[in-house]
């Protein structure tokens, strides 16, 4: 892109996020602002409601093959879970002289404070992996150095390479450490691609930045949950530029402040959340109102994402059996939502319950974090081989020695699942490779 024609981006984009902040239609010949595009500046939120669950039911279209094999391991020094592509800004995967890359957090199992699974998340760091095919990984290393990122740890997120600035836009959630764990929603900008005939390597300095914390009124902090008994969240940011406005935007897993102060049907609280850009540098952001509440439902909607399909906005994230509210049950499991713009109080539940893939019930915890990518007129699930093995609830895998934990538990990634989206249902059509992404998905095509 020219330097003529970049400028022109920018200031497009710098009119639409103002005239968005305004309230009014954006003009100097770009296109009005269309109903979609106002619903950016907030909206009445969807609702994941008991009834929803009470539909949950397991069938083939929604539960995954048994893992029936031992996935090779994608890391030979690192246990590997939660993990996303890097894409372009427009949505479709980046692509670098024939190499994808994608971004895992990992943790050192050799240290010494590392003694059970469990601890992994106290020791998070992100690594990157590359590969021609998709699914034969290849490890790059860890890209965020001790010295620099934000917090004590780093959780999961996002990353988008933006080709015409040639730079990684790194989305993360910057975590403290147990007890207090609190997180903001943080970015890395400034790592850069080199490839070789043998592989690929993030280089250069990154600026960290803090973009998002817990406002208290939309979003509960850390100290509301504590106070009312409950883990807290505000993480996982997810990266994506609005389909009709290019507005750029982020979804995360929050908490919707109760007024609770000891645990009841209310404080399982789970939201998913909005962040809009006020900044062309993407270091600077406003917090919008939640697209989705599950307040008496569940406590975690983790990892929340969209696919863009034929006009349908739907909206994926995950959850584990033991974050349901009292009375309610469900399984670990992907679930998602549909409707025709982002706020969308009338957003359908998938198949009637919302889930969309869920563990066998021969091995309920094989495999966690789905993450769905559109391909083609399907979708394409990625996630991490978790514990396997006779196990009641995760919440008893602390009750077995550490020798036994570390045997169950995967540390790699699992099969991947390709899934046919109908509208407002879908269907589980095969099991893919361990690992695989598409090589394209999103607008824009294959990337570059």
């Amino acid at each position: 892109m020219s330097n003529d024609n970049t400028s022109r981006e920018m200031n497009r984009r710098t009119v639409l996020k103002t005239a968005g902040a305004l309230g009014v239609t954006a003009s100097v010949g770009i296109p009005a602002a269309t109903e979609s595009a106002v619903a950016v500046e907030g909206g009445e939120s969807a609702h994941w409601t008991e009834e929803h669950v009470e539909e949950i039911e397991l069938t083939d279209d929604n539960t995954a093959p048994v893992i029936d094999h031992e996935p090779d391991q994608i890391s030979e020094d690192r246990l590997v879970w939660d993990t996303w592509p890097l894409r372009n800004r427009d949505g479709s995967m980046a692509q670098f002289n024939g190499w994808q890359i994608i971004f895992s957090l990992t943790a050192d199992p050799n240290r010494p404070e590392v003694d059970v699974p469990g601890d992994r998340h106290d020791w998070a760091r992100i690594s990157y992996f590359y590969s021609r095919d998709g699914k034969s990984w290849q490890e790059g290393g860890v890209v965020l150095e001790e010295d620099e990122f934000l917090g004590d740890q780093t959780w999961a997120g996002s990353a988008m390479y933006d080709p015409d600035e040639e730079q990684i836009y790194h989305f993360y959630t910057a975590a403290d450490s147990f007890p207090d764990v609190r997180q903001r929603l943080a970015v890395a900008v400034g790592g850069s691609i080199e490839t070789g005939p043998h592989g690929v390597e993030i280089t250069g300095p990154q600026e960290h930045h803090i973009i998002g914390e817990a406002d208290g009124e939309m979003y509960q902090t850390f100290e509301q949950g504590d106070e009312q008994g409950m883990a807290h969240a505000f993480r996982d940011p997810w990266y994506f530029q609005h389909p009709e406005t290019g507005e750029d935007l982020l979804v995360f897993e929050g908490n919707t402040p109760t007024g609770a102060t000891v645990p009841g049907q209310d404080s399982w609280n789970g939201n998913i959340g909005v962040m809009r850009a006020t900044s062309d540098d993407l270091t600077e952001w406003e917090l919008l109102p939640p697209v989705l509440e599950a307040v008496g439902v569940n406590q975690e909607l983790e990892r929340p994402h969209y696919i863009f399909q034929n006009g349908n906005w739907y909206l994926f994230f995950i959850t584990h059996e033991h974050t349901y509210a009292p009375g309610l049950q469900g399984p670990e499991g992907l679930h998602g939502f549909v409707g025709d713009s982002m706020y969308d109080p009338d957003m359908e539940p998938l198949n009637e319950s919302s889930l969309v893939i869920a563990n066998p019930e021969e091995e309920p915890f094989q495999a966690y974090s789905w993450d769905a990518m559109q391909h083609g007129s399907n979708m394409v699930a990625q996630s991490f081989l978790n514990f396997r093995g006779d196990i009641d609830s995760l919440d008893t895998i602390g009750d077995r020695s550490p020798e036994e934990q570390r045997e169950i538990f995967g540390g790699t990634l699992a099969p991947s699942l390709k899934v046919n989206l109908d509208g407002d249902e879908t269907r589980i059509v095969t099991e893919k490779a361990d690992g695989y992404v598409p090589p394209s998905g999103g607008r824009g095509g294959n990337g570059r």
